[in-house]
């Protein structure tokens, strides 16, 4: 399964793309729980003090934000899934 990394959290990994190692019929808790078992570095800037997502990181699974719809960690993933994380972002 690929992640795509976007803006802060690309430079804290050093790329913006990351496979990692779930199968289909995994979990995005899975996928994102190997996101950060392989790239720790990350943890800080995605999860808070609960382990839980931070309130500004976007998530975007296949196009929608599996967290809106109220699937979550629980939205069972599929072969060719895209994933995405995004930080808060700004510009002009």
């Amino acid at each position: 399964m690929e992640w795509k990394l976007f803006a802060s959290l690309k430079e804290v990994v050093g790329q913006s793309e990351v496979e990692v190692d779930v199968q289909p019929g995994a979990t995005f808790g899975d996928a994102l729980d190997a996101l950060l078992e392989a790239n720790p570095e990350l943890a800080e800037e995605v999860l808070n003090d609960d382990g839980e997502l931070r309130d500004h990181i976007r998530v975007l699974h296949n196009g929608d934000n599996p967290f809106v719809s109220g699937e979550g960690r629980d939205t069972e993933l599929e072969a060719g899934d895209e994933l995405a994380l995004f930080p808060p972002v700004s510009g002009g």
